[in-house]
């Protein structure tokens, strides 16, 4: 089952040779984690995707309050079966016609979603192996921080790092610098110095990344910066790490011949899950 602006279908029956999601990248979406009847971190993820469609010029349903958002969703977890948790993503899309300029700025929705298999985020120290992906650079500018469906710089990158047996690939925007993994953002400690890019550098302005900015503000001993990350930085870190909502905390244990440790990973993620349980 789906949910296609707002009714529970088994197919949307979309002609996708009309749908401008899928000829121009014309769509915003949001990846969500529901747990026990709930969207976590609902809040950012509705005013996120507020502003990221304010951002690309689309109409904004009045009816879709950020409860309207989460009824929506939960309406289509609790038509499958019984889970620890669910991964669900909601698409908005501009109605079809025109070609690069639309006929139209009012827009669809669709919600998709699936099993997790952990009501919690784990804690994975297994090898986890990246490298830099030179191909292409993601430009240093505020639509590059959207979770757009214009997505082939992670798409070919990912294929990068499958093909040379690396667990995913870090990219730089057209500065050089290190923006982000291939899903999700980068933290980066140096001795007691907890680094993630700015958004301002093109990085997504996820989610994650504002909860575990927030989480270790809190840690004694640990101070907290946004700044920008030159690859010549990734060979004298203690630790990085990617973020992102479904899967939490990753430690990288592997770039090229450094390898890391992950005590500060571990004790953000044993944070991050007492915050989640919560509420």
């Amino acid at each position: 089952m789906i949910n296609y602006n707002g009714s529970l279908v088994a197919d949307s029956n979309i002609a996708i040779h009309h749908n401008r999601g899928f000829l121009y990248g014309d769509a915003i979406f949001e990846t969500l984690r529901v747990l026990d009847g709930k969207v976590l971190f609902l809040e950012d993820h509705y005013f996120r995707l507020m502003a990221s469609m304010r951002i690309v010029r689309m109409e904004i349903p009045m009816s879709f309050t950020m409860e309207y958002m989460e009824e929506q969703v939960l309406s289509l977890v609790s038509s499958f079966p019984p889970a620890p948790a669910h991964r669900a993503r909601l698409t908005f899309f501009r109605k079809e016609g025109g070609f690069y300029l639309p006929k139209d700025n009012n827009v669809e929705f669709i919600v998709t979603g699936e099993a997790l298999e952990s009501a919690v985020y784990g804690f994975n120290a297994g090898s986890y192996e990246v490298d830099l992906f030179k191909d292409y650079y993601v430009s240093k500018q505020l639509l590059s921080t959207l979770k757009s469906t214009n997505k082939m710089v992670q798409v070919t990158g990912s294929i990068y790092a499958h093909e040379n047996g690396l667990e995913n690939c870090l990219l730089v925007n057209d500065e050089k610098n290190v923006i982000e993994a291939l899903n999700g953002n980068l933290f980066m400690l140096m001795g007691n110095k907890l680094i993630t890019p700015p958004v301002s550098d093109g990085c997504l302005n996820g989610i994650m990344r504002k909860q575990v900015l927030a989480l270790a503000e809190k840690m004694e001993g640990i101070e907290v910066k946004e700044a920008s990350i030159s690859p010549f930085d990734l060979q004298k870190a203690d630790e990085l790490f990617v973020t992102n909502v479904i899967s939490g905390i990753r430690p990288v244990t592997k770039y090229r011949k450094k390898e890391f440790g992950n005590a500060v990973a571990s004790e953000l993620l044993k944070r991050l899950n007492a915050k989640v349980r919560l509420g």
